[in-house]
């Protein structure tokens, strides 16, 4: 495995240069105050625990990482940037299911057989190297089917909290809606390249991290059970 492997995947990349993609670089920092936003927050509503702390950081990393890949732009940065997303989604999922249902995952039926089928789809995708690749994608969804099992657990929960009528339903389906926004964005970068150079990958970072910010500030309004 050649770790330097240069990485050519978005409009906006024109040279190997360091950078090469300012907008898909600086657009990062919206994670990294997404984190900040909650760390505040939770102070606020005196809910700083090691759990909320590990969220923000890794919230951090979503943004450290992936501006490593848009300057990088090489084999190991595409995992500094896929590591600390996968690690988020995953550790979020479980906790907010413990806190919504005030039980552990594993005893809530459906909603544990949709964190195993996350963390199964995680291991397929950095198995297969679909979150790891290094050339553009030809296929019309400019690889976003990786982000499946993201786009079905957000929904999920939103559809949940909103049977449930939880406090935290504003919160998920706000972030479910922005989510799939820049979803699209994503998908429609390399199809843009001729009409808006730059692409639209910097609006997926965006709107990402607004939706990590949502999801946090929901999860930290969640009264625990007793």
């Amino acid at each position: 495995m050649e770790w330097n492997t240069p990485a050519d995947l978005y409009c906006e990349r024109f040279g190997p240069e360091f950078w090469a993609e300012p907008f898909n670089a600086v657009s990062n920092i919206v994670f990294i105050l997404a984190s900040f936003g909650a760390w505040h927050s939770a102070i606020k509503r005196e809910k700083l625990d090691g759990t909320i702390i590990l969220l923000c950081f890794l919230a951090t990393s979503i943004g450290v990482g992936s501006f490593l890949f848009h300057t990088y732009a090489n084999l190991w940065s595409s995992f500094a940037d896929v590591i600390p997303i996968w690690s988020f989604i995953a550790l979020y999922v479980v906790v907010a299911v413990i806190r919504i249902t005030g039980k552990s995952p594993f005893r809530v039926g459906g909603i544990a057989l949709g964190v195993i089928a996350i963390i199964i789809g995680v291991v397929w995708i950095m198995s297969s190297g679909s979150a790891t690749q290094v050339e553009a994608s030809t296929d019309p969804l400019n690889g976003s089917t990786q982000y499946a099992p993201a786009f079905i657990a957000i929904w999920a929960f939103a559809f949940i909290t909103y049977r449930s009528k939880h406090p935290i339903m504003p919160w998920i389906i706000s972030a479910a809606f922005v989510f799939t926004v820049s979803l699209v964005a994503r998908t429609l970068d390399f199809h843009l390249c001729d009409v808006f150079p730059i692409g639209t990958h910097f609006i997926w970072h965006t709107l990402n991290g607004v939706m990590v910010a949502l999801l946090l500030q929901g999860l930290i309004r969640i009264e625990k059970k007793v």
